[in-house]
């Protein structure tokens, strides 16, 4: 017991010393939308932006007007969903209702069936697309490869199936956005997942661009190093989205 006394200080030290690590991760940031969703072109009053506890929490951005499909889509790992509101603020304006879920620990990994959820509580009489970012964009591509009906496309930003996950058989339109100086889904990885996806799959490289552009979040560690701006990143990728969605129904 003397010994166990003695070295209680060590326990403890360890003990806080994985508390402060973990931290940042189990207390996430709050969620506040608006603070950075503006997008150039697009009046405030042409959409509306809102949070929902229900199904276990999503953001709705949706056009005022006409709704033409729905996009589903997923945050990257440890990124809070409002980093993309400025994607479905962009998108609103070509009719697409945009539903971010709000994932446990902001790891899409702790639920990918989340759109299931959505699509039974949500009942869309619009085509449905799914799509996501890093971490996100895996974790809906498992979800689509066991449950593909009832999709009509899906966008992946830096992002492609995990092992095993076979979506080549599908006969829906893909698009897979590969960032130029992207420091964590290198173009090489992208570039060999292609196999497990549809054959007539798009892929589009953002030129100068890097992990973290595709959603507002800031710098991300073990990133690259970009040669253009954030804002001319996102026209780009909003440029291939948009195009994208003219071949949807």
């Amino acid at each position: 017991m003397k010994i166990l006394r003695r070295f209680s200080w060590l326990f403890w030290l360890l003990f806080g010393l994985l508390v402060g690590f973990l931290m940042p991760t189990l207390k996430r940031p709050a969620l506040l939308l608006h603070q950075d969703a503006v997008v150039a072109g697009v009046p405030q009053a042409s959409y509306t932006s809102s949070f929902h506890p229900e199904l276990g929490g999503y953001l709705d951005i949706a056009p005022t007007g006409p709704v033409r499909n729905m996009l589903i889509f997923y945050p990257g790992g440890l990124v809070r969903p409002q980093a993309y509101e400025w994607l479905g603020v962009a998108l609103s304006s070509s009719g697409t209702r945009t539903i971010i879920p709000v994932f446990p620990l902001d790891l899409a990994v702790t639920d990918k069936n989340r759109a299931a959820k959505l699509l039974t509580g949500l009942k869309p009489d619009v085509p449905v697309l799914l799509g996501g970012h890093s971490l996100g964009g895996a974790m809906v591509s498992s979800f689509l490869a066991g449950r593909p009906e009832g999709i009509a496309g899906l966008i992946l930003m830096a992002a492609y199936p995990p092992k095993g996950d076979d979506l080549s058989t599908l006969n829906i339109p893909v698009l897979t956005l590969a960032a130029e100086n992207d420091g964590l889904a290198k173009q090489q990885d992208i570039d060999e997942s292609l196999k497990q996806l549809p054959s007539n799959t798009q892929k589009t490289v953002v030129e100068g661009s890097v992990h973290a552009f595709f959603g507002r979040y800031g710098p991300q560690q073990g990133d690259g190093l970009p040669t253009v701006t954030r804002d001319q990143a996102e026209q780009q990728i909003l440029a291939a989205i948009q195009g994208f969605l003219t071949k949807i129904p």
